[in-house]
């Protein structure tokens, strides 16, 4: 998963605390496989070095002094389609998880993550996947399944007994990679799989069909 060396998966880094850019910036620092490019310590200063740098991944806190790290996001993905946002924060209620996602977010993670773990999820990030952390997953699929509209459940039954079987690893948030081994299929399959099902539920996020396929089982 990870990048080769001479092609690192480029950083943009944003929190207003110094301290905790320097220690982010340190940690990252020591893998080769990233390179922090730039910094920024409000949501205004976010979007502008986005837009300037076009980072593969922005590493940003929630809250932010002049404003929320979800606005930021919406605007940094609006600008560069192609950057990937991943929230670092300790906020962990339900709404700003739902909000950061609905913002198009790739990734939601509390601080308390360990440096290995964090290390990983940015370069699952940036090869297209989704993070949650384990301590918010289960209260917002739950929610998402709640908000999840009857008519939008409806939408499983056209699916295939091998692509439910794929979206019921998916709302366990499994990665393609351990899905493929679950079901014995290549990384390619499950992707196909995973583009086949995100058409036929009309979404573009495995949150949303994840929230789709437990409402739907919740029947």
């Amino acid at each position: 998963m990870s990048k080769p060396a001479d092609n690192p998966t480029r950083l943009l880094l944003v929190d207003d605390h110094e301290m905790v850019r320097i220690g982010l910036r340190t940690l990252l620092g020591k893998t080769k496989t990233f390179q922090v490019v730039g910094e920024a310590g409000t949501a205004a200063a976010a979007v502008t070095e986005a837009v300037r740098l076009k980072p593969d991944v922005v590493l940003m806190d929630l809250r932010l002094p002049d404003g929320s790290g979800v606005d930021a996001c919406r605007e940094i993905r609006a600008a560069c389609a192609a950057t990937k946002v991943l929230f670092l924060t300790s906020y962990s209620e339900d709404d700003a998880v739902l909000s950061s996602v609905v913002a198009g977010a790739s990734g939601y993670l509390l601080k308390e993550i360990g440096g290995g773990a964090l290390v990983r999820a940015i370069e699952s990030v940036a090869a297209g996947q989704s993070i949650l952390d384990a301590a918010v997953t289960n209260r917002v699929l739950a929610r998402m399944r709640d908000i999840s509209h009857e008519d939008e459940s409806d939408k499983g039954k056209f699916l295939s007994p091998q692509e439910k079987k794929v979206l019921s690893l998916v709302a366990e948030g499994k990665t393609n990679k351990e899905i493929a081994a679950a079901l014995d299929l290549s990384d390619k399959t499950v992707k196909n799989y995973l583009s086949n099902i995100f058409q036929k539920l009309q979404v573009s996020r495995r949150t949303q069909a994840a929230a789709i396929f437990i409402s739907d089982s919740a029947k």
